[in-house]
């Protein structure tokens, strides 16, 4: 989204946004901006600092203060140290002074973008744990082996996340008790054992290896292990 209060010069920026192929929308006030960042989500928000109802600087910070990341590129022709200062200290992540090329404010949109992307992937690849063809999701508390999804109860759930989050590390038994059933343990100990049971109905399949495997004395262990026949 685009915001300025200067009619030509959002025309221009919004069509050669969409000349680049963007979806844009444009805004020539701070009170339709915020109604319009309330209602969807946008991948960057190109502010001007000046408009006569809400500053871009106030856009910014009530939108930080509700804990909104969207990435900010700032355009103003204020270009003084301590404005640019105010304005990164105020959640703004890229600053242009007017006059600009519009060469320059496309390259700013398409690295802003890159790391919108960067961090989207990233957020991705941390959410999942893969053992095997066992994938685990942490943002949907789902669990899918070979591409079938396992209906697993919250505690169920919890259990083998902590197991695969520490694949290939036996855990002792107070150490998964403490972790997934809280500190301090008052329950039965045998508690564990029961779970580990539901798991490994509901995980094992036959003539796939074992995923939780049991080491004596000690505890459990979430690794590849022989193939059950």
């Amino acid at each position: 989204m685009i915001v300025d209060d200067d009619p030509e010069l959002l025309r221009i920026l919004v069509e050669t946004m969409e000349n680049e192929g963007y979806s844009c929308v444009g805004c020539d006030n701070g009170q339709d901006a915020l109604m319009h960042v309330r209602k969807q989500t946008f991948d960057l928000l190109v502010l001007d600092w000046t408009m006569p109802d809400f500053t871009g600087l106030e856009i910014c910070r009530r939108l930080r203060k509700t804990s909104d990341i969207t990435p900010i590129l700032m355009l103003t022709a204020r270009d003084g140290i301590d404005e640019r200062v105010e304005a990164l200290d105020s959640g703004v992540d890229d600053y242009l002074t007017k006059p600009f090329n519009i060469k320059e404010l496309k390259a700013r949109v398409r690295s802003a973008l890159r790391r919108v992307d960067y961090d989207q992937e990233t957020q991705e690849e941390t959410s999942r744990l893969q053992l095997g063809n066992l994938e685990i999701n942490l943002l949907e508390r789902s669990v899918k082996r070979l591409e079938k999804s396992i209906k697993l109860s919250n505690r169920e759930f919890d259990l083998l996340h902590f197991l695969v989050k520490n694949k290939d590390q036996v855990q002792s038994r107070e150490s998964i008790l403490r972790n997934v059933w809280g500190d301090p343990f008052d329950g039965d100990p045998n508690t564990l054992d029961v779970y580990m049971g539901y798991l490994r109905k509901k995980l094992d399949i036959h003539g796939e290896p074992q995923l939780l495997l049991t080491v004596r004395g000690v505890g459990f262990m979430a690794t590849q292990g022989a193939s059950k026949s």
